[in-house]
């Protein structure tokens, strides 16, 4: 094995900055410690954290996760490219205000450890294997994968030179840093269970808005301000009413003819009906019914601080689009002003628009503007965010697998060998997305592709799930039916969109323009998004009314039809003045942020 160098004339990290960088793991590695010597070796422990997390540790949990490399790369390089369009779904804070009033009441009083198994006991068995596949599923094909191929972002811009050659073979820095992002993330979540992950977020998320701050202000005092920011890219770049479409397609929200035939112009693009209806839909199913976001909640002691903990998040979330939107934007405005020619020659193309590099946009300005020191704190920050979002859907998957179906068919399991099946199967979680990378790494944007994912997996699960806690009416049957049919349309249209597929028609050529899968393939994820959630309602409430109605006995208490007396004097009871105050304030940060960003 050879290490080799490239030349580069791009700045590299100083010493000052591998000291912060060193900094950051040593109190990684030291909370990780301290949480192992404290861990119990029961299943309540590993996954739940013993169901004592407190409030400020569940909501920082909950934001870290969400904000991790997806969305700090993504985020910045959709940015650069479209402006503040993705704002939409970063100021789905109100979402997890739905968590918290809605779902959380629900929630505490089952006592369950998934999603799946909460679904069971408002259902059935089958709809809880159904759900904890295709949770899985989505966990490899967008959490893991796409963390894993942004981490590999990250360094392939910050150490570019890095290079390990291997029986003639060279290993880019790419791959190198999407190795090390999953053996160093997936050591402290192996060890150390749910505990590891929350208090480790805990402190990541410190350091990671300290050092998106950073970067936000010094790349505006570099730029010469807000206004010369405004008036660089200028009103369409701070429009987020404007659905952003092709040229000359403004204002369609519909497939529009063109020349005798049907055009679809959507595979790139966010019409105000996709944003107004798909983006709450998959933004609904994330923050209230994800495996991967809930489990926090899961780990409070009580519904009182589940809800607390859920509307810290809410506050948390309102950060991103100044903590990463807008740096893209600012590294947008550097480059087309050539104040850092480095950057314009980068992400400026001959035809003056941006480059596949604006991609990289975060990283980008990390190592062409920031000066030897706070660049080591915020690549801290940056690599806190690749392994807070790692760590918590490899907790996730390794819950769902084990508690959902390890446990099924290993029901006399000992608790020490339900913590061992959990760490096994974060490692071969690990090990299946690695396979997935190639995939992702060929998708048109990181943040698109994750959206398409999520808008052709959701939309069953929102159904069952928000259905299912608002009419008791719906039963088992309906529901089963409605998450097969619906995950039966999310999985054909990625297999018509993967590019295997797209390859058996003949290299280059796809499918012949006109053709069903040629419509199937160009319509709007979102577009077909919405199709999905039609459908699965429609499977859901017609099933459900011609077979007989569920023994409301058995679901007492998790639908508002079945809620006790007893059960709503608790709830109310559970918050006070202050929850609904964080609350509004909230929702007036995100009205704020819509009435100012609109051009």
């Amino acid at each position: 094995m050879t290490f080799l160098a490239a030349s580069h004339h791009a700045p590299t990290l100083a010493t000052i900055d591998w000291l912060m960088i060193a900094l950051y793991f040593c109190i990684l590695l030291g909370v990780a410690w301290w949480v192992v010597r404290k861990n119990k070796d029961t299943a309540a422990d590993y996954f739940l954290a013993g169901r004592n997390l407190s409030w400020w540790i569940i909501g920082a949990s909950i934001f870290a996760s969400n904000i991790g490399s997806e969305h700090i790369v993504g985020l910045a390089g959709s940015g650069a490219r479209d402006g503040v369009a993705m704002a939409h779904y970063e100021l789905h804070a109100w979402c997890l205000l739905v968590l918290a009033w809605v779902f959380v009441p629900f929630y505490a009083r089952s006592l369950v450890f998934t999603m799946p198994e909460f679904l069971e006991r408002r259902f059935c068995t089958s709809s809880r294997y159904v759900l904890s596949i295709v949770s899985l599923i989505t966990f490899i094909l967008s959490k893991i994968a796409v963390g894993i191929f942004a981490g590999g972002v990250v360094f392939g811009t910050l150490l570019p030179e890095l290079r390990i050659e291997i029986g003639g073979a060279v290993i880019d820095s790419f791959w190198i840093g999407s190795v090390l992002v999953v053996v160093l993330t997936g050591l402290y979540t192996m060890l150390g269970g749910m505990r590891a992950v929350a208090y480790n977020d805990a402190v990541q998320v410190v350091i990671l808005i300290t050092g998106s701050a950073l970067l936000t202000i010094y790349g505006l005092t570099k730029l010469g301000g807000w206004g010369e920011l405004r008036a660089i890219c200028g009103s369409e770049m701070f429009n987020l009413w404007k659905p952003l479409i092709p040229a000359g397609m403004e204002g369609t929200w519909a497939p529009v003819k063109e020349s005798g035939r049907i055009a679809w112009y959507f595979n790139t693009s966010y019409p105000w009906l996709g944003m107004a209806i798909c983006a709450p839909v998959i933004g609904l199913w994330y923050w209230c019914t994800d495996q991967y976001i809930v489990q926090r909640a899961l780990g409070a002691p009580n519904e009182t601080v589940a809800r607390e903990g859920s509307i810290f998040a809410a506050f948390l979330k309102l950060f991103p689009v100044y903590l990463f939107i807008i740096p893209g934007l600012i590294c947008f405005a550097l480059a087309k002003s050539g104040k850092v020619p480095e950057l314009q020659a980068i992400m400026i193309g001959p035809d003056g628009q941006t480059t596949g590099a604006a991609q990289g946009a975060f990283p980008l300005m990390v190592q062409h503007l920031l000066p030897p020191g706070l660049r080591g704190i915020v690549v801290a920050g940056l690599l806190s965010a690749l392994m807070g979002s790692l760590a918590g859907v490899f907790n996730a998957c390794s819950t769902l697998f084990t508690v959902d179906l390890y446990e099924k068919w290993r029901p006399r399991a000992t608790q020490h060998q339900i913590v061992r099946t959990g760490r096994i199967a974060t490692a071969c979680m690990v090990l299946i997305a690695l396979a997935w990378i190639p995939v992702v790494k060929g998708a048109h944007g990181l943040y698109d592709y994750l959206q398409a994912v999520q808008g052709y997996l959701a939309p069953p699960i929102f159904v069952v799930f928000f259905f299912g806690v608002f009419w008791k009416r719906l039963n088992a049957r309906g529901c089963l039916w409605a998450m097969i049919v619906g995950f039966l349309l999310g999985l054909f249209r990625m297999a018509v969109d993967t590019p295997i597929t797209l390859g058996l028609f003949g290299p280059g050529k796809g499918y012949a323009e006109g053709s069903f899968l040629w419509i199937i393939n160009n319509i709007n994820f979102q577009y077909f998004s919405i199709l999905i959630t039609l459908v699965s309602a429609a499977v859901m409430i017609v099933v459900s009314h011609l077979t007989p109605a569920p023994d409301y006995t058995k679901i007492k208490g998790l639908t508002y039809g079945t809620a006790s007396d007893e059960d709503r004097a608790r709830t109310r009871a559970s918050w006070n003045w202050r929850d609904v105050a964080a609350s509004l304030v909230v929702m007036a940060f995100i009205i704020g942020a819509y009435l100012y960003f609109r051009g």
